[in-house]
């Protein structure tokens, strides 16, 4: 049997420009991080070596992208670069009726006014963070429908972003189909560490939801992601491009929230796009109110020509083969140093399971906040919380403890290097070392909304 010693695989790009860094010592990165209150958040980014805090408008934009933002058109009303958006939605998704927002969440207030009433319980396959909270700012209520496996960081289920249609079943049995405006569905569930849905599952689904009169919404910030895997891992697709994959997933929802600082590969904009006309109506209404006039929705022409032309972009396969490939690779890396991570490797990050590498921190002390402050103060690689910080509190004001308490390293497209992969994975090696050595949080500081941002701490002794 001949074997396939040719393995190797390079970025499909290469460099005209480099951004040079600020190289900082212990000293330096403990008094940044006391000045943070041990929020990753809250320091600046001049003081980041490696930043892995979020991928949302952090990738580097191609030459063809740059070319177009000198092709501007900053008329108020009626921009080409609005309709040239317009067109690239419609052929790479699908969907009618495009309103362009400032970012994803710009998308998920308007629907959310626009759909949800006060009591409406809107079933997801996990929450997101801004999703959720403007459900409830509408007057409705999140249910997690996600399958159980989700929430095992252990367990290798190629597809933990499926729905489980018994517990959707169980909700329309208790509420009513009337009481349940739209199912939220995120392709690459973020929350569970970048994990796809199936296109079976989905489409499985779309036969439900079409029994019960209920719409599908699509969180698609990440969908070519989901496509890579579905692509990999589900049978029947081996063949076909990201690009028709996307197509199809679109095909099955009613609509979608896009924050097109992910897959885009912009620095700023998104979009609400729908099939339904009075819903369409209605959203061209309220960006007005919200974002600015219905052909810019409170982007430049400029940003407008750029998010087309990345869009395009975004489902090439050689890019999204790049793209995953990265993130695998740091995954791999982490595993060879015995880093209990989330699995199988998700999309967009690698999700650092905080509960595992600190289990002598209990989750009330905030163990993930903990362990993304000690890489930086490690390394200056800037990590991000997902754990009970980002959960939230519920309307009792307890805290949510969610099952995974994950620290994201996540990777922005187009921007760093293998080299600096192997740097980020000795990092996390060297803390994990240390890790019995390590103590808890305290938060000294909480704002009322999306705590993980603004919140502050204290280490305890």
């Amino acid at each position: 049997m001949k074997h396939n010693i040719y393995k190797s695989w390079a970025e499909p790009y290469k460099m005209k420009m480099v951004e040079l860094l600020k190289m900082t010592n212990p000293v330096q990165r403990k008094k940044a991080m006391q000045e943070a209150g041990y929020n990753t958040f809250l320091l600046k980014s001049e003081d980041v070596y490696i930043d892995l805090l979020t991928d949302s408008g952090t990738s580097a934009m191609s030459d063809r992208q740059w070319a177009g933002m000198m092709m501007g058109d900053e008329a108020y009303a009626g921009s080409r670069n609005f309709y040239h958006l317009e067109e690239t939605v419609k052929d790479i998704y699908g969907y009618k009726y495009l309103i362009p927002t400032h970012q994803g969440r710009g998308a998920e207030n308007i629907l959310s006014k626009i759909l949800v009433k006060k009591g409406d319980i809107i079933p997801g396959n996990m929450y997101f963070t801004t999703t959720r909270l403007h459900q409830e700012l509408a007057g409705g209520k999140f249910e997690d429908i996600i399958i159980d496996e989700a929430h095992d960081p252990d367990n290798e289920h190629p597809f933990k972003g499926n729905v489980d249609l018994n517990k959707l079943e169980r909700l329309v049995k208790k509420y009513g189909a009337k009481k349940i405006p739209y199912i939220s569905i995120a392709t690459s569930v973020n929350m569970a560490g970048g994990q796809p849905i199936s296109m079976k599952n989905l489409k499985e689904l779309r036969s439900y939801t079409n029994k019960h009169g209920i719409r599908i919404i699509h969180d698609m910030t990440r969908v070519a992601e989901n496509a890579y895997f579905i692509r990999q891992r589900e049978k029947g697709y081996e063949r076909c491009s990201i690009k028709e994959i996307v197509k199809e997933i679109c095909k099955l929802t009613d609509g979608a929230t896009m924050s097109a600082k992910k897959d885009a590969l912009v620095n700023i904009g998104g979009f609400l796009a729908v099939n339904d006309r009075e819903v369409f109506e209605e959203a061209r209404n309220l960006v007005v109110v919200y974002e600015g006039l219905h052909t810019y929705g409170g982007l430049a022409g400029r940003d407008m020509e750029a998010m087309a032309i990345g869009i395009h972009e975004s489902v090439s396969n050689d890019h999204i083969r790049a793209r995953v490939g990265q993130v695998i690779y740091l995954g791999e890396k982490m595993m060879e140093f015995g880093i209990p991570i989330v699995k199988p490797i998700g999309g967009h990050g690698i999700f650092v399971d905080a509960k595992k590498f600190l289990p002598h921190i209990p989750q009330e002390e905030f163990p993930a906040q903990t362990l993304a402050a000690e890489i930086y103060l490690d390394s200056g690689v800037r990590t991000m919380e997902r754990g009970v910080v980002s959960a939230g509190r519920k309307a009792t004001g307890e805290n949510y403890y969610p099952k995974l308490e994950l620290v994201r390293f996540t990777i922005p497209r187009r921007v760093y290097t293998q080299a600096h992969m192997d740097v980020i994975a000795e990092s996390a090696a060297r803390v994990y070392e240390r890790h019995e050595q390590i103590k808890g949080l305290k938060m000294i500081y909480e704002p009322k909304y999306l705590r993980f941002f603004q919140a502050r701490f204290e280490r305890l002794k």
